[in-house]
């Protein structure tokens, strides 16, 4: 896939666990983890625009596209 996902990297910065944030945006720590890991093969606009909102991000900052 060439669409990265940079979650991990952003909870570090934000000093954030993955349970804390999947509490707060309303998902289980299942689904975040499938997130973070990139096996995710969509994600809402809705569950993006909470991340962003939770770790005060631009959806840029955890989506990378590499040819």
């Amino acid at each position: 896939m060439t669409i990265i996902v940079n979650l991990d990297v952003m909870l570090a910065k934000r000093k954030t666990k993955s349970n804390e944030l999947a509490s707060q945006i309303g998902i289980t720590e299942q689904n975040l983890s499938i997130l973070k890991t990139g096996k995710a093969r969509a994600v809402r606009l809705t569950t993006l625009d909470a991340i962003c909102k939770a770790l005060n991000c631009q959806p840029g900052d955890i989506l990378e596209y590499k040819p």
